[in-house]
């Protein structure tokens, strides 16, 4: 009996990848990449007026990357939805950000245009490639967490489970002393 601990042990040692850490259900991005109101323009007069809502709260960023707005993206964008009024008291810790790649094309339907708590922005060239590189342009769809302070720290594949964000998201706000 006193063997079988220590056979574990030598086990897990030898095979890390069988065991899952974390109870996170996204992925985190390390080492979070930083950045800032200015990194951001508005998309239109709405977003521009309302663009310092984003600091000191946790942002959800659907990366609109296509000339349209299809249905993968539809679906990104009502789930952030969705996610934000399931999260009843904390919902005002908690704001939703469109990153828009593409200014001249109109990539959301007019109920999206129309959202009072969408923010609908425009990256700066800086940020453009980083959001591409970590939101894998070739997926559209993906979800990515910013925290308070600015930080791009969780991603999301396509065709996330909208409970396991909420799941995450629970339990940041819970931790967080800021946002």
């Amino acid at each position: 009996m006193s063997v079988i601990p220590f056979a574990i042990a030598w086990f897990l040692a030898d095979n890390p990848g069988k065991v899952k850490l974390g109870t996170n259900n996204g992925e985190l991005i390390s080492p979070p990449l930083t950045t800032e109101i200015s990194d951001f323009t508005g998309y239109d007069s709405f977003s521009a007026d309302n663009i310092k809502q984003l600091q000191g709260h946790w942002i959800l960023i659907n990366v609109l990357q296509q000339h349209e707005c299809q249905k993968v993206c539809q679906e990104g964008l009502y789930k952030t939805q969705q996610i934000t009024l399931m999260m009843g008291k904390d919902i005002a810790r908690i704001r939703r950000l469109a990153v828009i790649f593409n200014q001249a094309a109109q990539p959301l339907p007019k109920q999206w245009q129309e959202d009072a708590r969408l923010l609908k922005v425009l990256p700066a060239e800086r940020l453009k490639a980083t959001i591409q590189g970590i939101s894998a342009a070739d997926q559209p769809g993906a979800l990515l967490v910013m925290d308070p302070l600015g930080n791009l720290m969780m991603k999301y594949d396509p065709g996330y489970d909208p409970y396991k964000v909420r799941n995450d998201l629970s339990k940041l706000l819970r931790i967080s002393q800021i946002g």
